[in-house]
């Protein structure tokens, strides 16, 4: 009896403890939902400001041309023109630290984001969540890699099925969809990849679907191993990249001449330069495999037996892919030779 006495007074001892610690929380709760509307009103009010900043801004551009332009004298003295040429400099320092702004403040999605995710915020508003996604991206992007040139390694070599090459085909084109996606995601949190190496996984994640629904078939076999050799070189190739690229970046970010969102890319950029030995070759390679398939495909279009749409398709997607690779990267390269060039030369 005594034994009861005080294991229920123990009880409400607990209770008692529990509900203090209840208020605590409901508290804790309470000031956390007030910081998030102050949070959000400031975060309204900073986005705001810098919308209203930079149409004014647009309007001094305009204006400052206008007195360029309608100036009553012949031409502006040398202070005046001094001083146009200042202005417009810090003009271009306040967009990039607008930029810089913008990456931790809610954004509207793009229209790809919005078509697949609706208008979900998907900025993150600390910089460790910032880093931690993208390394998450990296790594992501690492292990398909390795699973790719398994999964063609298989497909090629083990065993000849049409289901084994479909889910494989399936697999490259949920990785370059999720791709496309997270991609913009990092985008819209600061990332500078764009232009061409973005738009190259949209006409991946194209192509791998067109090899998906290719049936059965002759032709379907002339290509087949012809596609699947080409998809375990550029997997080592990617394999390459990844770990090159990460080395660049962790070197330049150390150095503060990188962002800190900056990515590995599929192809070759200006920061890569810096102790770059062997790895332009095994990119140009792949390139050009791209336009080999491509002339391939083009051949059997031609064939008469040649029935399924599939051919033209990949045959166009090769020629795209391949175009695109080699004229960004000859014009990577020509850029970096003018800057290089125009350097002063040290006696």
């Amino acid at each position: 009896m005594m034994s009861n006495t005080t294991s229920l007074s123990e009880c409400l001892r607990e209770w008692e403890e529990l509900e203090k610690n209840y208020q605590q929380i409901h508290d804790t709760h309470r000031l956390y939902k007030q910081k998030l509307e102050e949070v959000a009103k400031l975060q309204d009010s900073c986005s705001g400001a810098i919308a209203r900043q930079r149409k004014r801004l647009k309007e001094l551009t305009r204006s400052l041309e206008e007195c360029k332009e309608n100036h009553p004298v012949p031409k502006l003295g040398p202070e005046e023109v001094d001083a146009i040429a200042e202005i417009k400099d810090c003009m271009k320092d306040r967009a990039n630290a607008f930029s810089e702004m913008e990456a931790f403040l809610p954004k509207k999605n793009g229209l790809y984001l919005t078509l697949v995710l609706g208008n979900v915020n998907v900025t993150l508003l600390n910089k460790q969540a910032k880093f931690a996604y993208k390394d998450e991206y990296e790594k992501f992007k690492l292990v398909l890699t390795v699973i790719l040139f398994v999964f063609s390694f298989t497909c090629r070599f083990l065993f000849s099925y049409r289901v084994l090459d479909a889910l494989f085909n399936f697999l490259l084109v949920w990785y370059y969809c999720t791709l496309t996606i997270r991609e913009s995601i990092l985008i819209s949190n600061g990332s500078r990849i764009k232009g061409w190496w973005v738009f190259h996984h949209y006409v991946s994640t194209f192509l791998s679907g067109v090899m998906l629904t290719w049936p059965e078939g002759a032709l379907y076999q002339m290509f087949r191993n012809q596609f699947l050799s080409y998809s375990m070189y550029q997997s080592f190739v990617q394999f390459l990249q990844y770990y090159y690229q990460r080395g660049c970046l962790y070197r330049l970010r150390a150095l503060g001449e990188r962002h800190n969102m900056d990515l590995t890319v599929e192809g070759f950029q200006s920061w890569m330069w810096r102790g770059l030995t062997f790895l332009l070759p095994f990119l140009f390679f792949c390139h050009f495999w791209q336009l080999y398939n491509s002339i391939i495909l083009f051949r059997m279009f031609q064939l008469p037996e040649c029935k399924e749409w599939q051919v033209g398709m990949c045959c166009c997607s090769y020629m795209v892919l391949f175009m695109g690779n080699v004229f960004t990267t000859l014009g990577v390269v020509y850029q970096k030779y003018k800057n290089n060039q125009d350097k002063p030369k040290s006696l």
